[in-house]
């Protein structure tokens, strides 16, 4: 299927991890899994799980006040704990916690009244089902889990049907009840495609929205890339998405203070759009359903920041090559104008190599300050130095600072070695 237009355009989207987890601040799922601590710690923590202060219309406005264009709620997690009431049922909060109730539907419907894209997350493993730890396929190097994979001769075929049974009644659940824009799949690397029947799965679900996007996580039925708390260096081919935390954790973890700051998560977010990607920023609520201070403010520090700079974000394509320009850059989608990004102030110029375009014109974006620009150099094919005069202090963005270059027809770049 072709990717759907809103995703490569939505630039910046929100995951949500939010489960019993939140209870203790232990890192969702995998803390009883390595033995951060015992499974009968980890599991005392449905005993606490409210969410009393639970408010998905305030989730969204902050969402939507940001510039994200979709957001990603854990439905479940490795720990097997939905958010949901499900028919399909292992464990869930609606009837395991104090919760009591449906806790996707909320999100779902305050995303759309805003207009956001609805992304559930789904975790194709499940460490607390009785059927789950059925069948073998350990990577090289890794020890079996009795949480994950049957022991040496102990493979039990009917009780993995059972299980892919429960998955499919559980994804048919969201898809039927939802009809989510994004599912967002996680576990994957526990099993062979084969032994996931992906095939199906895929089918099921492109029956439930023909329109539906799948992460990579779906693997050969993946719509596009999902790298993970570092920025690649080379953009991965085709439509991919950045997810990364504000700390270290994905979920509430209080005892984690590594926030990044807000001039680095717009370092990470334009590094990331410049090179065609959106940005999946993480945020952990506590077990109540607020999300921290800490986070709130950081997320909105990168909002205010888009706002500043909507047109060197939204309707823009990836920009220029390394080399070119000394920071990312992004692109306009009629290719005419670039959006150069410069995080630290120019102290003289800021050159722009490689453009065989004449320049129309060159603004500081948010202020409109026009800035002097001029060519050196050049021979024959090989185009000169385009320099563009530095703006003054009180054009400078906080963060980070863009310049439009307007060209005149589409954006024509040199990459070749030069004059022998």
């Amino acid at each position: 299927m072709p990717m759907q237009p809103w995703f490569p355009d939505a630039k910046l989207g929100v995951f949500i991890h939010y489960g019993v987890y939140a209870v203790g601040g232990a890192a969702e799922s995998w803390s009883f899994y390595t033995g951060e601590m015992t499974h009968e710690q980890y599991m005392k923590q449905l005993e606490g799980f409210t969410a009393s202060k639970y408010d998905p219309d305030a989730w969204a406005e902050l969402f939507a006040r940001i510039g994200a264009r979709y957001a990603v709620l854990t439905t479940k997690h490795h720990d097997g704990v939905a958010l949901w009431d499900t028919g399909h049922r292992s464990l869930d909060v609606v009837r395991d916690t104090p919760a009591g109730r449906d806790l996707v539907t909320g999100f779902v419907d305050a995303l759309r009244e805003r207009g956001l894209k609805v992304g559930l997350y789904y975790s194709h493993s499940d460490w607390n089902h009785p059927d789950y730890p059925s069948v073998r396929h350990v990577r090289p190097g890794e020890p079996p889990s009795p949480y994950s994979h049957a022991e040496p001769g102990k493979e039990d075929p009917a009780a993995w049907e059972r299980y892919l049974a429960y998955r499919d009644g559980q994804v048919r659940e969201l898809m039927d009840r939802f009809r989510p824009d994004l599912l967002w799949f996680d576990g994957e690397w526990e099993r062979t495609e084969e032994q996931w029947r992906m095939d199906e799965l895929a089918e099921l679900i492109l029956a439930g929205n023909p329109d539906a996007v799948l992460n990579a996580r779906m693997l050969s039925h993946g719509d596009y890339a999902t790298p993970e708390q570092g920025t690649p260096l080379q953009a991965p081919e085709g439509p991919w998405e950045l997810c990364l935390t504000i700390n270290d954790s994905w979920s509430h973890r209080p005892q984690d203070r590594d926030f990044k700051s807000v001039r680095q998560l717009v370092r990470y977010f334009t590094e990331t759009i410049g090179m065609g990607g959106n940005l999946l920023l993480g945020a952990g609520p506590r077990e109540d359903g607020t999300i921290p201070e800490e986070q709130i403010e950081r997320l909105e520090g990168l909002g205010a920041w888009i706002g500043r700079h909507t047109d060197a974000v939204y309707g823009t394509v990836a920009g220029l090559p390394a080399g070119h320009h000394y920071g990312p850059s992004t692109l306009s989608a009629d290719r005419r104008t670039l959006y150069l990004v410069c995080f630290d102030a120019p102290r003289d110029n800021v050159s722009l190599r490689g453009l065989r375009n004449e320049v129309k014109r060159v603004t500081v974006l948010g202020t409109g300050t026009e800035l002097g620009h001029h060519v050196t150099g050049g021979l024959d094919t090989v185009p000169g130095v385009t320099w563009i005069d530095a703006p003054a202090a009180a054009d400078l963005d906080e963060y980070a600072t863009v310049l439009a270059v307007e060209l005149e027809g589409d954006l024509d770049l040199y990459r070749g070695t030069g004059r022998d």
